[in-house]
């Protein structure tokens, strides 16, 4: 059985003392979330990933939101994994929708980065989701078919183990505009087929969570899901009482 996950994305948010601050809080939470089975976790900004890590729970989990495929190099303004893997950080966002949109993450970007990740048995949260128009045109499945397709091109069942996948309709995120939960789950279990196509049999043991203004009002629904086994959450998890509301509703 797939374990629930609830993964704050805090973005551009959060000075580091501010991070550690709600890191100490959270840790009655982590507790709690473990007792019932459930991973819980934030993404902090590169500033605040050693406050983070340093203040929280042993058992929650601190991923970065981005990564660079290289090693080492004349790539500024990056970091790599080796310096995440330095402070205990072994998750980490792939292909997030403002990435994409921001900074050209393409498909063959995530791929590599992917594979950087699998090499050194980290565990990327790999983004995938439509824009409006795309939406709007009736292309989400295309449109997710292809990141899913492209992005994890060449991997094996060994490789994917640790692998997280989320669906973000861009057109949701930061709007207030919600998917409904059956869209949410469609594409989720579509996700789902796209990847025992390519993976086999692995593809029910992957996590596939949902992103796009989840808020505690909404996250229960969303996770009844059969095929949505948790969210990535932006703007409610920046809250200690919200990301609190946010785990009390999925208990």
């Amino acid at each position: 059985m797939r374990r629930k996950l609830l993964l704050g994305n805090w973005k551009m948010n959060k000075l580091a003392s501010e991070a550690r601050e709600f890191a100490i809080n959270a840790r009655p939470l982590a507790e709690l979330a473990k007792k019932h089975q459930i991973d819980l976790g934030v993404a902090p900004t590169y500033l605040s990933l050693a406050a983070t890590k340093e203040a929280a729970s042993k058992d929650m989990i601190v991923a970065a939101q981005n990564c660079h495929f290289k090693e080492s190099g004349a790539y500024t303004g990056e970091v790599s994994i080796p310096m995440l893997k330095e402070f205990g950080i072994d998750w980490v966002i792939i292909g997030h929708s403002e990435r994409r949109a921001y900074d050209n993450e393409t498909n063959l970007k995530c791929h590599d980065k992917m594979a950087a990740l699998f090499a050194n048995n980290m565990v990327p949260v790999y983004c995938v989701g439509e824009t409006l128009q795309e939406f709007e045109e009736g292309r989400t499945k295309e449109v997710v078919g292809t990141q899913i397709r492209e992005g994890l091109a060449g991997f094996t069942s060994e490789d994917v183990k640790h692998l997280v996948v989320a669906y973000e309709p861009v057109w949701s995120i930061g709007t207030g505009k919600n998917a409904s939960s059956e869209i949410a789950q469609d594409i989720c279990k579509f996700v789902r087929d796209v990847m025992r196509e390519m993976l086999g049999d692995v593809a029910d043991e992957i996590r596939v969570l949902y992103g796009g203004s989840v808020k505690p009002v909404n996250v229960k629904e969303y996770l009844s899901c059969p095929d949505v086994d948790g969210a990535l959450v932006g703007g409610a998890s920046l809250k200690i009482d919200s990301y609190t509301e946010l785990l009390n509703n999925i208990l």
